[in-house]
């Protein structure tokens, strides 16, 4: 199956999200990150990274410090990205309910991707919400891959139907 043609950039400050590399690229983010679960602000910082992959919208990892302590416990289960490494799971706890494997982190990512080592990256759909800045994030269709859709990302996203084949 052939990759779709991308939607074009019309805005100043749109991203295309089919003009991102393959291998992935890590970045610094300097908005703001947070994200809430079961009414409590669970992770809140400006020292978080995203990865860049073609047709993904970016994946947020966030600092294991800037992340509110109790609310996060290992999961069972590990993954390999051909690019990161192997992943561990987490299941996401609030004072009344648990999101069972809905973040995760690379104790030990291969040299690319070592400043992320120990940030964690949320599911958006389990959470509250999730935020870039100000703006509330939309997650990533699918349900398997974890990025975060903003407002000035054009796609079409790795996770819509039909798209198994890119």
């Amino acid at each position: 199956m052939c990759p779709p043609v991308p939607d074009r950039v019309t805005a100043l400050g749109q991203e295309s999200v089919w003009a991102y590399p393959r291998p992935p690229r890590l970045e610094p983010v300097r908005a703001r990150l947070r994200v809430v679960f079961d009414g409590l602000v669970i992770a809140d910082t400006l020292a978080g990274h995203r990865v860049l992959e073609t047709s993904h919208p970016p994946t947020y990892y966030l600092p294991p410090a800037d992340i509110r302590p109790g609310t996060l416990v290992p999961a069972p289960g590990a993954s390999l990205c051909e690019w990161k490494g192997r992943a561990v799971y987490l299941t996401v706890v609030g004072p009344t309910r648990r999101a069972e494997r809905a973040a995760w982190a690379y104790p030990d990512p291969t040299p690319p991707f070592l400043a992320i080592a120990g940030f964690v990256a949320f599911y958006a759909g389990p959470m509250d919400a999730c935020y870039v800045g100000e703006e509330r994030v939309t997650p990533q269709p699918g349900g398997f891959y974890g990025g975060w859709i903003t407002s000035n990302l054009v796609g079409p996203f790795k996770g819509e139907p039909g798209s198994a084949g890119w």
